[in-house]
């Protein structure tokens, strides 16, 4: 199962009958894609998502940004995508007529800082491949990551100067100590305008410059939590997940996802029975639900 908040659009080209029922045959061009890793993940991980656009679509130009790979993928956010930014921005401007960003994991909230703080970016798709976009809080990502920590008390290091030095520090979203959230994260809260910084009103318009935005995730994910955050949702202090449409960044248009959304603009996919470390593998999730969007 899937759900989208929207209904999809099929653009029909007529075929031109000429003598003997001949046809026009048209030669579709594809937008370049440029794909971006997650946490921890290696050089190769995603060659397989690379490799299955090149099948689906033949011709297309798809790029993995070559950098922090392994434990370097734990450097605070910031400084990923100034670093990332230096390698995306010679391929924006080699394709004027646009590119496609997929950003799994980790490499989704990357992927939305490099668009939100790029002035003259042409990213027309972005998909967002079951990434926290709005925080991670929960035990089994620590166990995995951080297993010396649990959840309640985890907020006391991420919230700290040696913890902003983590990427995980710059998005753990802790619904009980949202004030020290807001006070000392050096990421999320400043992505989702949820503070008021010197970039505020440049995030809000180039996040707005996007033509359509994928947020894909799933409930069997067993590593995003709530794994809704993959869909902009998050826990209320009582673990209560809050969706999209309810939270505060989507109803004090904070960044953009309410115009964007009543634009028709985000489509919000849903599919069970995916564990996080098969997003990028799994054929029919790249079949069905990646490559209609890569036009």
């Amino acid at each position: 199962m899937f759900s989208f908040n929207r209904d999809s659009k099929r653009c029909i080209i007529p075929c031109i009958a000429l003598v003997g029922s001949l046809c026009i045959s048209y030669t579709l061009s594809y937008k370049p894609v440029v794909l971006i890793h997650g946490i921890f993940d290696k050089p190769y991980s995603l060659d397989s998502l690379m490799d299955r656009i090149g099948e689906k679509h033949p011709g297309t130009k798809v790029t993995i940004l070559d950098k922090f790979h392994g434990w370097k993928s734990m450097a605070p956010v910031w400084f990923q995508v100034k670093s990332f930014k230096k390698l995306l921005i010679p391929i924006m401007e080699e394709n004027p007529g646009g590119i496609n960003v997929i950003g799994f994991s980790q490499g989704g909230l990357v992927a939305r800082a490099l668009i939100q703080s790029t002035n003259k970016h042409n990213v027309h798709t972005f998909i967002s491949l079951s990434s926290p976009q709005y925080g991670q809080y929960g035990d089994d990502f620590l166990r995995i990551f951080f297993p010396g920590y649990v959840k309640e008390t985890a907020w006391r290091f991420f919230y700290s100067k040696a913890g902003q030095m983590t990427s995980v520090g710059n998005y753990w979203r802790d619904p009980r100590h949202l004030d020290s959230f807001l006070n000392y994260s050096h990421f999320l809260p400043e992505v989702n305008n949820e503070v008021t910084t010197s970039n505020t009103i440049k995030f809000k318009k180039n996040f707005l410059k996007l033509q359509r935005l994928v947020l894909i995730g799933g409930p069997d994910d067993g590593v995003i939590s709530p794994w809704q955050s993959s869909h902009f949702g998050a826990f209320d202090e009582n673990e209560q997940v809050i969706p999209m449409q309810n939270s505060r960044i989507y109803k004090n248009d904070s960044f953009g996802l309410r115009t964007l959304d009543k634009l028709c603009k985000i489509v919000t996919i849903t599919i069970p029975g995916i564990h996080h470390l098969d997003w990028h593998k799994n054929v029919s999730v790249i079949d069905d639900y990646i490559i209609p969007y890569l036009d």
